[in-house]
Formats: structure tokens, sequence, C-alpha cells
């Protein structure tokens, strides 16, 4: 079994009771777990799983493929206030599918895990602004080492990996930029 503290980054539909968790987590980067039954109302995953929540985690390697069995989990922070504001989560969502556009599965970032809990931090904080996302991709390039002093930061992770989330324009235009 394996143990991390992650963020919850995005959520589908496996069956009609169980869940593919998305996260980023410290220790090993983007994974992706199953959790069975989670969608019964008596599971002990109830309450616990829902986007962009933090939590220490502990789950069972799969032998082939990258989909994992989650077997347990704590939440550490609900992150309540993105809930509060349509256009924070418009934003934290960005935030997260850009994050997922630019790091490979199972590859540990610890330093993209501090950005992510940083800028939803922020969001649940002060809300979401043109300023936030602007930052939040200028430090995301700084960190992969694309940034560029005569582009945008956005122009540079563009150019570094093919393109960037089709979420980006409608997150901006959400946000009035």
């Amino acid at each position: 079994m394996e143990k991390s503290t992650g963020i919850i980054t995005r959520l589908t539909k496996l069956t009609e009771t169980s869940l593919i968790v998305h996260w980023c987590t410290f220790e090993h980067g983007l994974i992706k777990t199953v959790a069975k039954g989670a969608r019964r109302s008596k599971s002990a995953f109830a309450g616990k799983v829902d986007l962009f929540f933090e939590a220490e985690m502990i789950w069972v390697e799969s032998r082939s493929g990258e989909l994992h069995t989650l077997r347990e989990l704590s939440v550490v922070n609900y992150r309540e206030g993105l809930r509060k504001r349509y256009v924070d989560t418009v934003v934290a969502s960005y935030f997260s599918e850009l994050l997922a556009h630019v790091t490979e599965t199972g590859h540990p970032v610890p330093e993209l895990f501090d950005l992510l809990k940083r800028g939803l931090g922020y969001l649940e904080d002060s809300g979401a602004d043109k300023r936030a996302v602007l930052h939040y991709e200028s430090e995301l390039a700084r960190l992969l080492g694309v940034a560029h002093s005569r582009t945008s930061a956005a122009m540079a992770i563009e150019q570094a990996f093919g393109s960037l989330p089709r979420a980006r324009s409608a997150c901006l235009q959400t946000i009035g930029g």
C-alpha cells in the first residue's frame, strides 16, 4: 500500500457506484484511483470525495496500468470557500486542468503540488481574478523551466507543450478578462 497527501483534481463516473478520482499528490505526482462504492450513500467515502478536497490517502497500486484502488482517506481541507462563487470554481478547475496538461502521470512534482495548493488557497481566501490566473501560469512556467522574458507565461507554456487547455478561454471570459 502507498500513502500520500493529495488534492482531488477531477472526478469521473466509472460505474453506478464507483468513481475514478484524479489526484495531484506530493510524493507521487498525478495519479488515478478507483473509489469503489463512493457513490453509495452509506459508503466509507461518502462526503470525503469531492473536487479540490485535500486528503491523506492510502491506496493499493495496480499491478498493471495506472488505475489504483483507493482504500482510505482522511480529508485535511474541504476548501468550502471555493464553492461560494462559481468563478472561483471555474478558475480552480483551470488550474487543475493546466497542471494535468503539462505533467506526466506518476511523475513526482512536489513543487507543482505546492503551487496548486497555494493557488487554491488564494482563490478560497481572496477570490478569482485575472491576476491570479496570470500569476499561476507565470509560476508554473518558471517551475517547468519554460519561462521567457520576452513572452507571456501562457505563450511559453503553449510553445513548450503544444497548446493550452481549452478551458483557459472560458476561464478568462468568466472572470471578465
